[in-house]
């Protein structure tokens, strides 16, 4: 089968995220289909950017359109995405003449794309798959207060829309979707859920030694709370940082390590209040979170209180997280929550700094077999539910 996926911030892992097309497709192409990817050679997401033009990585074909560069959410960004969107409608007659897709999958987060991907799909009569990251413009309107009038997003509504209405498939990595999904005009026969996941190769060879500063941070006395990943205002860290300071005189330390829009302020925070028992480090390669996992006590991944999440949540951290065998302070208000599914931590309300101080205080007094078991519990339940080998192949059924 050949299995072309539309995907605008498509990375690598050489490229950094986002990683799941990567993932997917890999695993595709080992099962012996073919597949392209299509993606624009900049995204705020990577950690590089690629050169425009075609690549082949690990089985997999790349296709990279020459698209502006932007930073932030203005105008350069909307003419990025205009301009990938133009880039893959202009290049539909060679792409359905040279690459003959059996599907075609729009899969860029902003639902746009399908307008494309429809095109695309009907010229070479192929199933048209939406692949659901987060419900647009649904998650703009209540993360970020953008107005419902917003020219914006009344784009981004009709988009959505017509993909519920004329795709083939739609396949959701957000667990709780269907009543929402029904409402726009979906017929739920179409829906698969498919979600987040891990590469169980990226955890079979010895992790690549620790960064010396984020080393000389993990050494010392005390429990060790550890977060990794992305430094926003959807990841409550203000929480943490005002748990730390509840926990200022208990033997508990706190290493962060990630990049971010909020990274500068949050640095600005701990100069401000003297916040010694935390460190705020720059992002470590991927290959080094395994390390960074291994060498913590307590895991946290946090979120705020907000409306959205009642859809359920899939985040690529917490799979590392659970990977990696951690004991997880997850702080959530959520339509599902992994942590509980798999008994692998505690989970407190968001946004609520006293609960998370008693939550850390009350995983840190567990002995040391009683944390090793939980962290055995969410390794099992990630490689159950959400490797890629059984991933990618229950994307293939929902084809079917």
């Amino acid at each position: 089968m050949n299995l072309l996926l539309v995907n605008h911030y498509a990375g690598t892992p050489m490229l950094g995220m986002e990683y799941r097309p990567y993932y997917l497709a890999r695993e595709w192409v080992r099962a012996g289909h073919r597949v392209m990817v299509l993606a624009a050679d900049h995204s705020h997401v990577r950690a590089l950017q690629p050169a425009a033009g075609d690549e082949r990585i690990d089985g997999i074909a790349y296709r990279w359109y020459a698209t502006p560069s932007y930073a932030g959410n203005g105008p350069r960004r909307a003419w990025n995405i205009w301009a990938f969107c133009a880039a893959v409608w202009r290049d539909t007659p060679r792409l359905v003449r040279d690459f003959r897709p059996d599907v075609v999958i729009a899969s860029s987060t902003y639902p746009m794309d399908n307008w494309v991907v429809r095109r695309l799909a009907r010229r070479a009569g192929a199933l048209h798959v939406y692949e659901v990251h987060d419900l647009w413009p649904l998650s703009p309107i209540e993360l970020s207060g953008l107005s419902r009038w917003h020219p914006f997003v009344a784009l981004a509504q009709a988009a959505e829309d017509f993909a519920y209405r004329r795709s083939d498939r739609v396949v959701s990595m957000l667990p709780r979707v269907h009543a929402y999904m029904a409402s726009r005009g979906l017929d739920l026969g179409k829906l698969a859920i498919v979600p987040n996941g891990i590469a169980l190769d990226d955890w079979s060879q010895p992790p690549e030694p620790l960064r010396a500063d984020v080393a000389a941070a993990l050494r010392g006395a005390g429990c060790v709370v550890g977060y990794a990943g992305s430094m926003g205002l959807p990841n409550a860290l203000d929480t943490l940082l005002d748990a730390a300071a509840l926990l200022e005189h208990e033997p508990m330390r706190f290493v962060l390590v990630g990049g971010g829009h909020e990274q500068a302020r949050l640095a600005g925070r701990l100069a401000a209040e003297g916040l010694a028992n935390v460190s705020l480090l720059p992002p470590i390669p991927k290959a080094q979170i395994p390390a960074f996992l291994a060498a913590i006590d307590i895991a946290y991944i946090g979120w705020q209180r907000v409306p959205i999440y009642r859809f359920g949540i899939a985040p690529n951290k917490l799979m590392d997280y659970m990977m990696a065998g951690c004991v997880v302070l997850h702080s959530v208000e959520a339509g599902n929550d992994p942590v509980a599914e798999a008994g692998c931590g505690l989970t407190v309300p968001p946004q609520d700094p006293v609960a998370v101080a008693q939550g850390l205080r009350r995983l840190a007094a567990l002995t040391a077999g009683e944390r090793r078991a939980m962290g055995e519990r969410g390794r099992a339940f990630v490689r159950a539910n959400h490797a890629y080998p059984v991933l990618a192949q229950r994307f293939l059924e929902a084809l079917a």
